[in-house]
């Protein structure tokens, strides 16, 4: 499915999305809840209409990933203790100074 395609079914998803916001705004009124709905249902439309924008600008459907064969050699070896000097691992905290 290209992005042209998938951005249009977006459009009738939030058309829809839309249209029972709406019916259920007529039916319970304008309280809080309901105002949350619409505020997010014109929130998504919004952000459908940034991405059309941005796939115009990029022409995504064009777009193509270029895959590179090249294979870069890690060495096995340990790095100089130096290296790692003043690190600490995230999450597990510093490590003892030796």
């Amino acid at each position: 499915m290209s992005a042209t395609a998938e951005i249009n079914e977006l459009h009738d998803l939030i058309g829809g999305l839309r249209r029972c916001v709406t019916s259920l705004k007529t039916r319970y009124g304008d309280n809080p809840a309901m105002r949350r709905l619409v505020i997010d249902a014109d929130r998504i439309l919004s952000d459908i209409q940034l991405l059309d924008t941005d796939v115009a600008e990029l022409d995504l459907d064009r777009a193509t990933v270029q895959h590179s064969a090249e294979m870069i050699a890690i060495p096995d070896t340990e790095y100089d203790r130096d290296f790692w000097r003043d690190v600490d691992d995230e999450g597990v905290g510093g490590h003892s100074r030796y």
